[in-house]
């Protein structure tokens, strides 16, 4: 393992320590929100704890045991040898496990999604072909436990989609499924192709996590600067007197609300309080769906052929994922949901990448 990974699991132990007290600290106790977030830190990192003690606790049986060969009695010497083998072989293989440990988790991984599925170049064989793709997801999903909830399908003359948006629904959709998206490709010969001759369409496939749901806005009473001042209009003559008037500032969004209706303080800050929180939702609402909008427009591109990210050539009987220049001679098994074969070249070669960033 090198040195400066090392050194990392070393801070993140220390790290992990350093946690125990804050949760057991009764200031942090009545501060939920901290609470909850140094929990959340505890849980991520506690396993990646774990594994380096078991780490280490290898590491010192290896430097005992090769001290142990060295000794006088040839028994003691043989059984050095079969305990220094057996760890270093648990020492190889948790360290691959803290490196897989150590990779940046995915916040969306455990969602569900949204496929998305839209006919590209090739009228009605692209519409055919987006069928065939629609129902090689389904089949996948299936052998996953998953369910397939369709939302909208816009159907073909010949029984093709020329687009259909379906829900999946099972834990870490969205892990196996991120990296669907793109422009997927078909050769093959259509049945109403009377002359043989190969024909080539596409498709598009955008895999979206599901947003959670916006619920109510938790605002912290530290992000808020909160102003009095005297109301002004109609209200005789209370409103000259009394400093009831209440404006909230949001400091992180830089959201600002008043309320002057009530000639209670206390009833105005209520008022303001929930149009500041419905404020907070809306905008939180937008920014998801503009994220989702932009992230729809990265993932599928112009559906032209020539923006593909895999191939499947019926002629031959092979899929060929451009990405990674993987070619697989099961087209029938894959189309039948047999999707394993593709999706864990692809989710090991981004782990191999990200372990790489995280060596350097």
């Amino acid at each position: 393992m090198k040195e400066s990974l090392f050194r990392k699991l070393e801070a993140i132990s220390e790290r992990l320590t350093e946690l125990d007290a804050l949760l057991a600290d009764p200031g942090v106790i009545r501060d939920q929100f901290t609470f909850r977030a140094y929990a959340r830190e505890h849980s991520e990192i506690g396993p990646v704890v774990e594994c380096f003690n078991k780490y280490s606790a290898a590491l010192e049986t290896i430097n005992s045991s090769r001290a142990m060969t060295k000794d006088a009695d040839p028994d003691i010497r043989e059984l050095a040898a079969e305990e220094l083998k057996d760890a270093e072989l648990d020492a190889t293989q948790l360290a691959d496990n803290l490196q897989v440990l150590l990779l940046p988790k995915d916040p969306k991984d455990d969602s569900n999604i949204f496929l998305e599925i839209r006919a590209g170049t090739g009228g009605n064989e692209a519409a055919l072909f987006a069928a065939d793709v629609f129902r090689m997801y389904t089949r996948y999903a299936e052998s996953r436990g998953w369910s397939v909830e369709i939302l909208n399908d816009n159907a073909s003359e010949l029984g093709g989609h020329k687009e259909i948006i379906a829900r999946v629904i099972g834990r870490g959709a969205y892990s196996r499924m991120k990296f669907e998206s793109g422009a997927h490709r078909v050769q093959r010969v259509p049945e109403t192709e009377s002359q043989g001759r190969i024909h080539t369409s596409a498709c598009t496939v955008a895999v979206l996590p599901e947003t959670e749901e916006v619920g109510e806005i938790e605002v912290r009473a530290g992000d808020l600067r909160i102003d009095t001042f005297r109301a002004s209009g109609a209200g005789g003559q209370h409103v000259n007197k009394t400093d009831s008037a209440i404006r909230i500032t949001h400091l992180p969004s830089g959201i600002v609300v008043e309320c002057q209706d009530e000639r209670s303080q206390h009833k105005n800050k209520a008022r303001a309080m929930s149009l500041l929180k419905a404020k907070l939702t809306a905008a939180e609402r937008d920014r998801q769906q503009a994220e989702i909008a932009q992230n729809r427009r990265d993932l599928v591109g112009s559906g032209d052929r020539s923006q593909r990210i895999r191939t499947y050539n019926f002629p031959q009987g092979r899929v060929t994922d451009h990405r990674i220049n993987l070619k697989v001679e099961r087209l029938e098994g894959i189309l039948g949901g047999e999707l394993d074969v593709l999706i864990e070249p692809l989710i090991q070669e981004h782990q191999a990448d990200l372990i790489a960033e995280l060596g350097d």
